[in-house]
């Protein structure tokens, strides 16, 4: 009996990561969730028949643990984890909140991709999946701490990519913009839920499901075709900055 290929799934205890697990098992993947939160991921491990992880990416201890656990065969990799803190314009920007930004966006998925590649060559070749934002290629008003992580995120990707050029494993970014997710726009606005709802005021935005349909797909392309960039958006947005808006 063949085994099911092997992904890992960062960030899976909600939103984007979660929808992603899901739509990979139902693709025939068995799928190792990781994120912080034990309850949620060992819920959503046995909905989806995978496994649970619990770590903190930005620790590399606690990364090396995580890889250990995942074995030495993987197949797919998506670094899911990340996230914005506020959305003060730079002037007044808490270097604090710019730190757990690059931490969260940057540094984990640095630690994450070091600690699992072996695995991902073992078999011969295997797919890494970073999830950016179009907020890594463009720059708004009050994003500067959100939008420098995912800029750097991006430009990771691409180096990644030069520098893993004639071996085996293929290196992807997929950018949402606007996704309405339970969590996203509350933690950016620290908990405010109204001004998190107002986000979404008039508009469609894309669900976590809209993006992991795009991830899976990505990562299930013949292994000689690598989708460098996947830049998907709500109808409504243009950019960042520019959202099409209806009376409600």
């Amino acid at each position: 009996m063949t085994s099911r290929p092997l992904a890992v799934v960062t960030g899976a205890s909600s939103g984007i990561g979660a929808a992603t697990a899901r739509s990979l098992a139902a693709a025939g993947h068995e799928v190792v969730c990781v994120a912080r939160r034990t309850d949620r991921i060992e819920s959503l491990a046995r909905e989806i028949d995978g496994r649970a992880v619990t770590c903190d990416l930005t620790d590399a201890d606690a990364v090396a643990r995580m890889a250990g656990a995942v074995g030495d065969r993987l197949d797919l990799l998506v670094n899911n984890a990340g996230g914005a803190i506020g959305l003060e314009p730079v002037e007044h920007g808490d270097p604090d909140d710019w730190r757990r930004m690059f931490e969260v966006n940057v540094v984990a998925t640095l630690q994450t991709t070091r600690a699992l590649l072996p695995a991902l060559e073992a078999d011969g070749g295997g797919t890494v999946v970073n999830v950016g934002s179009i907020a890594g290629r463009l720059a708004y008003e009050g994003g500067g701490g959100y939008t420098a992580a995912k800029h750097a995120l991006a430009v990771m990707t691409e180096t990644l990519r030069l520098e893993l050029n004639g071996r085996p494993v293929r290196v992807c970014e997929v950018a949402p913009g606007m996704v309405r997710t339970e969590e996203f726009s509350l933690t950016r606005f620290r908990g405010d839920a109204e001004r998190a709802e107002a986000v979404y005021e008039g508009v469609t935005p894309l669900t976590a499901e809209d993006v992991a349909d795009v991830i899976c797909w990505t990562a299930t392309r013949p292994p000689h075709v690598n989708v460098d960039l996947v830049v998907v958006k709500p109808l409504d947005q243009a950019a960042p900055h520019k959202v099409a808006r209806r009376s409600v």
